[in-house]
């Protein structure tokens, strides 16, 4: 959801919330006639929140029985995932523990999809291990420097990538999936590194 300049304890770096805000305001002005039409029908970030993460746990069963619509399941969850937020400036109920809640659904399904695969055997057990944890790793580092108020100056976010190499995986370039995540892992670990040094120095 949404997080406003009073947010103190979110996932985001300080020149990624800059940019997530100038989008934000630029989708919610292009979006606006949706933003709308969602607000008359009683629509909540909460609920755009909600249906994102069914989206994105719906790709779990459906990778097994129907590829294509898994894979269109995963991209209605960012569609959905990027709606929340410009709803919730739309409504002025942006808030820390909407922030919070997108954070953890986003989390829920980068962990289900990517288990999801490991057990197709599409992914490495340690490559996508190893993704779960130094992400997950990052988030929680990254929530602690920012109430800590050092936050991190940048993150990488690699599910999109990750997501949209699902497709290349399994109809473009298969076997290259465990490339991706092992540069994905790479870049986490030396932040998770770094989060760990900052946050120790201040407690």
């Amino acid at each position: 959801m949404g997080s406003d300049k009073n947010d103190v304890a979110d996932v985001y770096a300080d020149k990624e919330r800059a940019m997530m805000e100038l989008t934000q305001r630029v989708r919610g002005r292009l979006l606006a006639p949706l933003l709308g039409l969602l607000a008359r029908l009683k629509v909540t970030p909460d609920h755009l929140t909600l249906l994102s993460l069914a989206a994105g746990l719906a790709f779990c069963p459906l990778y097994f029985w129907l590829p294509p619509l898994a894979f269109a399941m995963i991209a209605l969850h960012v569609l959905l995932d990027g709606l929340d937020g410009p709803l919730a400036r739309h409504l002025g109920t942006a808030s820390r523990s909407g922030s919070f809640t997108d954070s953890m659904a986003d989390q829920t399904v980068i962990v289900a999809s990517t288990l999801t695969l490991i057990h197709a055997g599409v992914m490495g057990m340690l490559p996508g291990a190893l993704y779960i944890v130094t992400y997950t790793v990052v988030v929680l580092f990254a929530m602690a420097r920012n109430f800590l108020g050092t936050p991190y100056s940048w993150l990488l976010r690699p599910r999109f990538y990750v997501y949209a190499w699902f497709v290349v995986e399994e109809y473009l370039w298969p076997g290259t999936i465990d490339y991706l995540l092992w540069l994905c892992v790479a870049v986490l670990a030396v932040k998770a590194l770094t989060g760990f040094v900052r946050i120790r120095r201040r407690i």
